[in-house]
């Protein structure tokens, strides 16, 4: 293990400790590394760390794009005439025109008997997929699916569990030229059609139930519901998630999944050839204020952002074996399944992970032998709150990487990992969005590893950070913006025909410029600090503060289970507003009241001490774990949450109306 860095000034700005740096060998063993070779060598370069290998990237944008396309063997029917038309056009760019390719076609590239897919339940069961029998589901699934006369143009929709029925469903769809969404079997009716009401799609894949905390939990009834009320529906498919045949004489044109399976010969596959721009997936908003936003993202630029990620990023490879604790209602299922392009296996998992304890997924990683294991920040910081030290309990020598995102991951857990999961350990926190399926700033193999920094920004993702004046900060916190554009950008909203919302997502602020949303810092070792939302940034005093910062410290405190922090508009100014979840048996009081503010006072600033601290039962998250400040802000407010389907604990948000504590 490296020896720590020297710290800098504190306040200056943030340089973490040193915890992890790889070593000669795994460096130049990487595909990165290869990479900055090719490209020496190709372009008569003198390329030597990262920051050059980016900086070629984003600089020579034609290129570098054109290298990952052929670095990755993108298997495409026709070659493409250009790179891009102008990488500042955004929205707009076209990206790879002339050339034809099939999504699908390109992750079910191997056809032999080590495995592609293994599923892990929180009932025990556990499933198993080679290349050759994925390939074979996939292609009876689309024979029937073609009979039914799926095709380019139609939207194909999953109200599904983490599955490998899932991902051959999503296989099977995209191989004919289709559209396809998901949603989590958690999400209720109204949340659904909220979603696939907009998309209109013409199959629908369900499963019959779910297992979390122990409990089977009957799906029917909502698949019922959904299909009433989607008419464009021709037909339910729906597959069993125990051995019982499901009933399905309630649900409308449903179909049992063996029945819908083609029988006789394995048919051999016809992928349907479509442009780099065609549509692949709609992904959706949170949904938090209206209806949620349906963004429609191309097959050429997932599959060649998500290929970027997974062979340079984090370096995986055929021999990998790559486990995300994700469901199908959040783009790291999506990110996940990529991964089969590389030739590694793919590790499901659907229940609770801290049933029947908070083990599970680290004995899940030892028998499976997971390289990469990826997971939320929130786990992790919920799995150290049980005390489970999981390298005393597991064998983790397989693992090589560990890739945390869904919200900033603290100093104070980036040093909990080292210590209790693994010493030699690639630890990437990566962060992105929904919105282009991937990440602004992520990992590198290549690159020492600092306590609460991403490591690095993403190649071919030109990304600063701007102050209020549209000017770009080292060191400084600002909006993350990106200056041209990349392949995964959405290709369009849907049900937006004049590009009105798309426009006002990202670039409402500065035109031609993409604004995420995020508050960053890019710090002196070229990697970048995680503020959260910019939206749900704090102005007391008309000075920007991001919430993350008061996270970090609150996370330190074990005697806090949770907590969630708003501006709360007040007296003509902003005040700060700390509600905490208290751990198992404790409650709130006057003592840790006052360690908590100066923690806070001496960790972040005076600034950033909460007006009051309130202790809550329950901190309210959407269906995809991300806390709802903005939803708990406007409560306080006696403003309306317009939509509590999108939240999977909506009540939770009843016991922050009309505290007494707030009334002064």
């Amino acid at each position: 293990m490296a020896k720590p860095a020297p710290q800098k000034e504190k306040g200056a700005f943030h340089v973490g400790k040193l915890l992890w740096q790889p070593d000669e060998l795994r460096i130049k063993n990487s595909r990165m590394f290869r990479l900055m070779e090719r490209i020496n060598r190709d372009f008569d370069k003198n390329i030597t760390d990262y920051h050059g290998l980016h900086r070629f990237s984003v600089e020579n944008t034609k290129d570098f794009w054109a290298i990952v396309w052929d670095e990755l063997g993108v298997i495409a029917s026709k070659p493409y005439a250009k790179v891009v038309d102008d990488p500042k056009k955004m929205p707009g760019a076209q990206w790879f025109s002339g050339a034809e390719l099939n999504f699908a076609e390109n992750l079910l590239r191997f056809r032999d008997d080590r495995p592609a897919l293994v599923f892990l339940g929180e009932d025990g069961q556990r499933l198993s997929l080679t290349h050759n029998e994925l390939y074979d589901t996939v292609a009876r699934l689309a024979k029937s699916l073609k009979a039914l006369g799926v095709g380019p143009g139609d939207r194909v929709a999953g109200f599904v569990p983490n599955r490998p029925e899932t991902v051959c469903a999503m296989l099977a769809a995209t191989s004919l030229g289709a559209a396809w969404s998901s949603c989590s079997p958690d999400f209720g009716p109204k949340g659904v059609l909220d979603r696939f009401g907009q998309i209109r799609p013409k199959v629908l894949f369900a499963g019959d139930g779910y297992f979390f905390k122990g409990r089977r939990f009957d799906s029917l009834e909502r698949v019922r519901e959904v299909a009433q009320s989607l008419p464009t529906l021709e037909k339910i498919v729906v597959f069993a998630t125990s051995d019982a045949a499901p009933d399905l004489s309630s649900v409308p044109r449903a179909v049992a999944w063996d029945d819908f399976l083609a029988g006789g010969p394995i048919p051999e596959m016809t992928f349907a050839q479509t442009p780099f721009m065609h549509p692949l997936y709609i992904m959706y908003s949170s949904g938090t204020t209206g209806l949620p936003k349906c963004m429609v993202q191309g097959a050429g630029g997932i599959l060649l952002h998500h290929g970027k990620e997974h062979a340079f990023h984090t370096d995986i490879g055929p021999d990998d074996v790559v486990f995300y604790f994700t469901t199908c209602g959040w783009m790291m299922w999506n990110w996940l399944v990529s991964v089969l392009a590389t030739g590694a296996t793919v590790v499901l998992f659907d229940g609770n992970p801290f049933h029947p304890d908070p083990g599970v997924l680290w004995r899940m990683a030892e028998s499976e032998k997971v390289t990469v294991f990826g997971t939320s920040a929130g786990y992790l910081t919920a799995l150290a709150a049980t005390g489970y030290v999981p390298k005393k309990a597991c064998d983790l020598s397989s693992i090589k990487t560990l890739l945390s995102t869904g919200s900033p991951l603290s100093d104070e857990m980036f040093d909990w990992v080292y210590e209790n999961v693994k010493a030699d350990l690639q630890l990437a926190s990566i962060s992105g969005g929904t919105d282009l399926n991937g990440c602004f700033a992520l990992g590198c193999p290549i690159k020492p590893v600092y306590a609460g920094e991403l490591q690095c920004l993403g190649l071919g993702m030109d990304v600063e950070a701007w102050d209020e004046n549209g000017k770009p900060v080292i060191g400084t916190q600002g909006e993350l913006v990106c200056k041209t554009a990349f392949p995964s950008m959405p290709l369009y909203f849907w049900n937006d025909p004049d590009g009105q919302k798309y426009n006002a997502a990202y670039f409402d602020v500065y035109p031609g410029v993409w604004r995420h949303g995020d508050f960053v810092t890019v710090t002196v070792n070229g990697g970048v600090v995680m503020y959260g939302r910019s939206d749900a940034t704090l102005n007391p005093g008309g000075v920007r503060i991001g919430t993350a910062e008061i996270y970090r410290v609150v996370d330190g405190f074990s005697e806090v289970a949770d907590s969630v922090v708003v501006g709360q508009d007040h007296q003509n100014d902003v005040r700060v507003i700390l509600f905490v979840k208290m751990a198992e048996g404790l409650t709130l009081t006057d003592d840790l009241k006052k360690r908590l503010a100066a923690a806070i006072r001496t960790n972040a600033s005076p600034r950033h001490v909460p007006a009051k601290i309130i202790e809550v039962p329950d901190v309210p998250y959407t269906l995809n774990m991300k806390k709802v400040e903005l939803a708990v802000k406007n409560i306080i407010e006696n403003k309306p949450v317009k939509n509590r389907d999108a939240l999977a604990n909506p009540d939770a948000l009843e016991f922050y109306k009309n505290l007494p504590e707030l009334a002064d």
